[in-house]
Formats: structure tokens, C-alpha cells, sequence
């Protein structure tokens, strides 16, 4: 039988420079908590030998951990693009993106997005995005919603956390496997044109992005499929690698599981969702 995922509760970040970068999402307004030793059952569950330490980070009501263990992975690929297979993001809501675009360049961050912000058509919602990377090349999304979406906005500049995207190979492929998870599919679209092409720092991109929603809808996760260029795929990252960003899922049973393109899902029974 197949688990079943009722929220996602975190994204693991993996570092092999943990002050560095915990310095960086410290600036961007996360809040960092006292670091602590990886549990031996998430060593073994994750594939891995030695030990670990972990920094944990809140944004609203997100949480992130940066991962350092004893025996380092890979670096990020230094090529990988938007479309290739191993790209994942998480998309911090902001009420200003061009400022924190500019406030994030300060603190070491490098960009995706061609000329910072775009605003994308109606089509695609009309948000603000700027797609861009952390020092450790872990890509990262401001998002700023239209004015009108704004209204319970609290007011500090960084809010929370939209959704994670994913690029994948096969919309059908993926969509079956989330859909055997429980989740749903809402209002996918097609993404094309010189405003996806400046976002995504990629010619002529022509992108589906098809949103998935677990029962608790918020962070949801979108699946990036490029028709073109079509990305490159890569061996599946160990869960030591700087690229492989883990998805923490409330879920009926502890187990981790990989979807269709080699994206690590981490499962933890959640009784409260039960």
C-alpha cells in the first residue's frame, strides 16, 4: 500500500559550510535555533554512515535545516540550470521583491533570474518573481503576490512559504505518483515568452508547471515540466550531496522514498494527522 502524506512540515538543506550559510538565511529573517546532532535512526533512514549536525531555521510557520555531516557529499553542480532535474526551490512570499532581491545579493546571493524581479502575465497569476541562488548554490524564489492578495499580510518583509518546485521529466509520470500520495492537482498552466525566459535565465523556456496540493494546502509543491530545453538528468544525489534538498512530509509511517526523478522524500508518522 502506498503511504499517505497529508502536509509538507520542512525542507533539509545540506551544507558542507553550516555557519556560512546560516549567516545568510539569518539575514534574509529566518530565525536560527541551537544546533543539534542528526538522530542515528535519520543517519540510517537517510542511506547514510557517521553522524551529522543540524542547524534548524523558522520562517512564519516554515521550517528549514541546514545539514552538515561527517562525511560530505558533492558539491552543487556548478552548470545545473532551471530545467535540469535536480533543481528544487522554495519560494519565500515577500512584500517587496525587488528589495529583498537587492538585500539578498548583499548577503551573497547569486543570481538565476536575469534582470532580478519580473512580473509574470495574468495567465500565470501576475505574481513578482526573482529566481536566484544561496552561496551554497541551493536555488531559492522570492515571490510577491499581487497587491490585492495582500490584505492579511503581516508586516514584516518576509512572510513564509509558498511552495517547493521541483523540475521533473513527465507531468503524467510525476502526477501519478503524487496523486498515489494523496495530493491533488490544481490549475496547472504553461509558461513561456520573454518574461518566463528572464526569470528562469534560460532561452525561449516553454514550462508546465502543474501545482500539486497535499490535504493541508500550504507549502504545496509545483512540478516544473520543460518541453524545452529539456533538462538533463543526473544520477540520484546521496542525501550528503549539497543538491539533494529533502522534503519533510507528515505522513502515516516513517520511511524515505524518492519520486520519479530522484527527488528525496522524507516520511515521519504524524499521529495529529492521523
Amino acid at each position: 500500500m502506498s503511504p499517505h502524506v497529508f502536509a509538507i512540515t520542512a525542507f533539509g538543506l545540506t551544507t558542507r559550510n553550516p555557519e556560512r550559510l546560516a549567516a545568510f538565511y539569518r539575514g534574509l529573517g529566518f530565525t536560527l535555533a541551537p544546533s543539534e546532532r542528526i538522530p542515528e535512526a535519520e543517519i540510517a533512514l537517510l542511506g547514510l554512515s557517521g553522524g551529522g549536525m543540524r542547524l534548524p531555521l523558522r520562517l512564519g510557520k516554515s521550517s528549514v535545516t541546514l545539514d552538515f555531516f561527517d562525511r560530505p557529499g558533492r558539491d552543487y553542480p556548478s552548470n545545473a540550470t532551471a530545467a535540469d532535474l535536480c533543481f528544487q526551490h522554495f519560494a519565500l512570499v515577500t512584500a517587496d521583491a525587488g528589495a529583498a532581491w537587492t538585500h539578498a545579493r548583499k548577503l551573497g546571493a547569486t543570481a538565476i533570474s536575469r534582470h532580478g524581479p519580473v512580473t509574470l502575465p495574468k495567465t500565470s497569476g501576475e505574481v513578482t518573481a526573482c529566481k536566484f541562488r544561496d552561496p551554497d548554490g541551493h536555488p531559492l524564489e522570492f515571490l510577491q503576490f499581487p497587491a490585492r492578495s495582500r490584505v492579511d499580510w503581516p508586516g514584516a518583509d518576509l512572510v513564509d512559504i509558498d511552495h517547493s518546485a521541483i523540475s521533473v521529466s513527465s507531468a503524467d509520470v510525476s502526477k501519478r505518483f503524487y496523486e498515489a500520495l494523496g495530493w491533488s492537482v490544481q490549475g496547472p498552466t504553461l509558461n513561456r515568452g520573454e518574461t518566463q525566459e528572464a526569470l528562469d535565465g534560460l532561452s525561449e523556456p516553454v514550462v508546465e508547471v502543474v501545482p500539486m496540493m497535499p490535504a493541508q494546502k500550504n507549502p504545496h509543491l509545483e512540478l516544473l515540466v520543460y518541453r524545452s530545453p529539456v533538462g538533463r538528468s543526473d544520477s540520484s544525489d546521496a542525501a550528503n550531496d549539497v543538491a539533494a534538498t529533502r522534503t519533510v512530509l507528515a505522513s502515516d509511517r516513517d520511511e524515505l522514498i524518492r519520486d520519479p526523478d530522484g527527488h528525496l522524500l522524507v516520511l515521519r508518522k504524524r499521529r495529529d494527522f492521523q
